[in-house]
């Protein structure tokens, strides 16, 4: 079943960046959907994407697309409480964030549920979230306790 619109977004400064950090956010992964590619200075993440999007209209439907989120001009990566041989290992993304450096490098966070994180250190930001297919129905809907 076909819903909805494919995205396809790019962000080139941090004002971008925060619009795929709320389209990605309660994403789902494995770790296995990770790739960092150093030769090529990018990272790629796989997910399930909860469409957020799809909420926009007030009908409250619960869909995932798979999308993938590609990072460019990526010069190092860390790691962060992310057990990197459990490939099928879960993770949940929560939010996207940049912090800068030396305009326009910096350092593009992915923060995960449970204090998971991946920090890619960036020439500048280059950052592109495209939607691979159809959406699908799902009966959970992310929530998250207020403090």
């Amino acid at each position: 079943m076909t819903r909805g619109m494919i995205m396809k977004l790019l962000a080139l400064d941090s004002e971008d960046l925060t619009v795929i950090s709320a389209m990605c956010q309660d994403s789902v992964l494995k770790v296995g959907d990770i790739q960092y590619l150093p030769k090529e200075k990018r990272l790629i993440v796989a997910m399930n994407r909860f469409a957020w999007d799809a909420d926009t209209a007030k009908q409250q439907k619960n869909e995932r697309r798979r999308s993938v989120l590609a990072l460019s001009r990526v010069e190092a990566l860390q790691v962060r409480n992310i057990k990197q041989e459990n490939k099928d290992g879960i993770l949940s993304l929560l939010a996207i964030t940049f912090d800068p450096d030396e305009d326009p490098a910096g350092r593009l966070t992915l923060e995960f549920s449970g204090g998971a994180v991946m920090a890619a250190k960036v020439e500048c930001i280059e950052a592109q979230l495209t939607d691979l297919g159809a959406a699908w129905g799902t009966e959970n809907r992310p929530h998250h306790e207020l403090d």
